[in-house]
């Protein structure tokens, strides 16, 4: 499959190092199946003046010897996941994690529920009506080495 990273730099060989560590889905190498969505994240950099990049790799469809996780929807699982990464908690390990993004509204509707304002089950209720958009995860060097490979920058 082919993903995209956006960057202010074309990055050719990824780490997990260079990654904050309490995000979604904690520290990692993020990338996205979708183009648009990478493209509108790297309009971000050149609003703020700077250059920005969009960076092409490959990833085997089949990863069965690597441990990978799969987020199918805003769930009750997701949020618990998301949260636990920003709050900075230890959660399992995954080579691999693969779901929806906290954009701006979803972590609007998040931080709303942080606080106490909003509960679970109306938290879940508005993510429902969120479309994801899809994020990849390597939290592994060696998945990183070993299964994407880069294929090419551009210059947004």
């Amino acid at each position: 499959m082919i993903l995209y990273h956006a960057s202010n730099v074309p990055v050719e060989n990824p780490d997990t190092t260079h990654s904050r560590k309490n995000i979604d889905f904690g520290q990692g190498f993020y990338l996205t199946s979708m183009r648009d969505q990478a493209v509108k994240y790297a309009n971000r950099f050149k609003r703020r003046e700077e250059d920005a990049f969009l960076s092409t790799f490959e990833l085997p469809e089949e990863l069965l010897e690597w441990k990978v996780k799969v987020f199918e929807s805003y769930n009750d699982e997701w949020l618990d996941f998301i949260l636990a990464n920003r709050n900075g908690d230890e959660t399992e390990y995954f080579d691999l994690i693969i779901g929806g993004i906290a954009n701006d509204k979803v972590i609007d509707t998040l931080d709303l529920y942080v606080q106490g304002i909003y509960s679970r089950e109306k938290t879940l209720g508005m993510l429902i009506y969120e479309k994801p958009n899809i994020q990849y995860c390597i939290r592994s060097d060696k998945m990183l080495k070993e299964c994407l490979k880069f294929i090419k920058y551009e210059k947004i």
